[in-house]
């Protein structure tokens, strides 16, 4: 059946679209049709369990340290970062496969490159890191580097249900159907930053060219949602006074600091100027500078997903750019065979990541994947970013949805503990909004 729109209570955006306040931003759509079981998550931070499912295991010998760590309520960006700082190293020689969920409890490589020595491998035994245990130390002939996990395990804890044994009935009814349709391929809150969702605003500042513009909705720009002290220090930034946002930013404005401080030295020299403003996005570990046009790419490709699930998840629409599980074009088979194909979970129909050279589906699939973007004002040429080339994006067609597998819930005396394993890159909550029926965070 066709996927289920609901209409949320939420504002209109620019593009005459709704944007709901509490959803995943710009996700508009069900797969499934079950009535659901609504609760909450992320209760505590062990409630939300996430393991990597890893493509490559160190073995034992190596120029390269492996660590499988344990981590609860923080970035796997923040460890590496301590790791390195501890190590006395530069960060560049630090390797993982993915960034895990902060408000979780999880488990992944992170891999140290050029650490030959016995004294060397003795200082990683060392190590002591904030909220994070180190549950296993292996060398390694490889480097372990971004991408490279099969897909991650997921164990959630659903609590606040009124019947617990109901609730684990549907859930697993809407499971055993997400294991034949597939999930929309959402990206989730984390993609967008929580509480203070601007990672995508910094983006759309980029894509139309303006450095000042993004550095200030990363640096300045104060919310509701935070803290008093953080909001002054934003809004110190704001007044233009730089010593005086530096001043106030607490600990938990770790990279604001690294672009102020930047600013400073730069506005020694005479006015700020673009230049300024790069070298301060500079400042920023490169995963988290390439981050901003991504999230607004992904916010994006959320809406296009919402459409093209309306037009079914698993089906073959005339015009659709089908890809198989390696992400290769697949081209020149009949309506039927793809159809075929796509019932087996070898092929799926693809959403842009909308960039400087992603190609438009043909047919009814391309003109409304062509009407999203003019919503927006813009075009693929924005992707370019010409003052910041390397922060710009050709774009790629992804997956419409992904596949869940292993899942089952059961009832606890909590609540319904959901487990199930999904595709790398896809998001746990994506999975538990069709459970829940409600926009997860």
């Amino acid at each position: 059946h066709m996927g289920l729109r609901i209409p949320f209570p939420g504002f209109k955006s620019r593009s005459g679209h709704f944007c709901f306040c509490d959803t995943m931003l710009n996700a508009n759509t069900y797969v499934t049709s079950q009535e659901g079981i609504g609760g909450s998550i992320r209760n505590q931070y062990e409630d939300f369990y996430v393991e990597e499912i890893p493509e490559i295991i160190p073995a034992g010998e190596g120029p390269n340290v492996w660590i499988w760590i344990e981590k609860v309520g923080r970035t796997t960006l923040d460890v590496v970062l301590d790791i390195a700082r501890d190590l006395h190293i530069s960060r560049k020689r630090m390797g993982f496969a993915g960034m895990k969920d902060k408000k979780a409890l999880t488990r992944q490589w992170i891999c140290i490159a050029n650490m030959d020595s016995e004294e060397q491998f003795r200082q990683v035994e060392e190590l002591d890191i904030y909220k994070t245990d180190f549950l296993e130390i292996k060398r390694g002939r490889k480097k372990l580097r971004m991408g490279q996990l099969k897909g991650n395990k997921f164990r959630i804890l659903i609590r606040d249900l009124d019947d617990i044994e109901k609730s684990a009935d549907i859930a697993n009814e809407v499971l055993k159907e997400l294991e034949v349709t597939g999930v929309p391929n959402y990206y989730g809150w984390q993609r967008f930053g929580k509480p203070r969702t601007n990672t995508h605003l910094v983006g759309e500042a980029l894509i139309h060219n303006d450095l000042k513009e993004a550095v200030r909705r990363y640096v300045g720009n104060p919310s509701e949602a935070e803290s008093l002290e953080n909001q002054k220090a934003r809004q110190a930034y704001d007044d233009g006074d730089l010593e005086k946002s530096l001043e106030l930013m607490g600990k938990g404005m770790r990279y604001e600091k690294m672009m102020v401080r930047q600013l400073i030295k730069d506005s020694k020299k005479g006015e700020l100027d673009d230049k300024a403003y790069m070298n301060a996005l500079h400042a920023l570990p490169k995963p988290l500078q390439r981050m901003f046009v991504h999230a607004y790419q992904s916010y994006l490709f959320n809406d296009v997903v919402s459409r093209r699930v309306d037009m079914g998840i698993n089906k073959y629409v005339e015009g659709d750019i089908i890809i198989d599980n390696g992400e290769h074009i697949i081209r020149d088979k009949t309506p039927e065979e793809y159809q075929e194909l796509i019932d087996n979970f070898e092929v799926s129909p693809t959403v842009p990541l909308f960039g400087t050279k992603v190609p438009f589906a043909d047919g009814e699939v391309g003109e409304m994947e062509k009407s999203v973007l003019k919503s927006y004002n813009i075009d693929k040429s924005n992707f370019e970013v010409p003052k910041m080339p390397r922060l710009g994006s050709h774009g790629l067609r992804k997956s419409l949805r992904f596949q869940v597998w292993d899942a089952c819930a059961k009832a606890t005396d909590d609540g319904v503990l959901a487990e199930f394993s999904i595709d790398k890159g896809s998001y746990a909550t994506a999975v538990l909004r069709e459970v829940m029926k409600k926009d997860v965070v």
